[in-house]
């Protein structure tokens, strides 16, 4: 009986000791692979029949096709290898481009949505039947993914996972907002979810009209940091038509020079776009 109560006795003081002691800070969540990093980009830019490995793949053959181009023209391996790294790199660029500019007309677009969402809420429909008629009568540029919403819906008739479907095809923070509003309406039948939908409304419109105006303030100072990057390369390239003014770089000087020279434009390139980024929101409800 005494090691029994002993026993007892033990467990408990642990169980005390445990309690008090520091709290372990829960792992943060593993970054995504370059994949699913990828298939993320290129679904924010709209692009939904490349795959990750065809992005690489065509990085792959424009710096090819570049540097046989520039071989061709100039006959100078370093220079043509030059501008093939470049070129191999415009792929993506176009894609980070296209998701910019994709991420800038959805927010004007967002304010909209949301107020067909209100509206058919305020005239009695249920949630995914306000959701389809945004594939119907909302914005071109977002009728796709709710259209398909609504196929999803109609076919499996689980409102969750169609919601999940549809936050993959739109892969934007505010859509991702918006969606998990509706989950949770749905879950707990929340009643003042016209309220919540006109006041995010007019918040989306505030903020899209404040960041067009600093994207207008800044633009001009953006391009000109841009056309300084570019300059010195657009003259190599007028000089790799003569071929007899870019053989001084056919030697290890002169490889030297463009490999430093595109270190520096890529540094400056860099801190030129740190400087100008606005602050983006981030998919916190993926």
């Amino acid at each position: 009986m005494g090691a029994l109560l002993g026993l007892l006795l033990g467990a408990g003081a642990l169980l005390l000791l445990q309690s008090v002691g520091p709290v372990r800070e829960a792992r943060p969540k593993a970054r995504p692979g370059w994949r699913a990093a990828t298939a993320e980009m290129l679904a924010q830019a709209g692009i939904t029949g490349v795959t990750p490995n065809a992005l690489v793949l065509s990085c792959f053959g424009t710096g090819v096709v570049v540097l046989l181009a520039m071989l061709a023209l100039s006959g100078s391996p370093v220079v043509a290898a030059a501008f093939g790294v470049l070129a191999a790199s415009a792929p993506v660029t176009l894609v980070r481009h296209r998701r910019q500019r994709r991420r800038t007309d959805l927010r004007e677009l967002w304010p909209e949505v949301v107020d067909n969402l209100a509206s058919g809420v305020r005239a009695g429909l249920s949630l995914p039947e306000a959701l389809t008629q945004v594939g119907v009568r909302g914005p071109e540029q977002l009728r796709e993914p709710f259209a398909r919403f609504g196929e999803d819906y109609r076919a499996t008739g689980r409102f969750d996972a169609c919601l999940d479907r549809l936050k993959e095809r739109l892969a934007d923070p505010v859509g991702d907002r918006i969606v998990e509003s509706l989950r949770i309406a749905r879950e707990v039948g929340g009643s003042d979810l016209g309220r919540l939908l006109r006041t995010l409304s007019s918040f989306l419109r505030e903020d899209a009209r404040s960041r067009a105006e600093l994207h207008a303030r800044q633009s001009w100072t953006v391009n000109g940091a841009r056309l300084a990057v570019a300059a010195p390369w657009i003259v190599l390239a007028m000089l790799a038509t003569n071929p007899e003014g870019v053989r001084a770089y056919d030697s290890a000087a002169g490889a030297l020079v463009l490999l430093v020279g595109g270190g520096i434009c890529l540094l400056a390139y860099r801190i030129m776009v740190a400087v100008g980024r606005l602050p983006e929101d981030e998919r916190v409800l993926r």
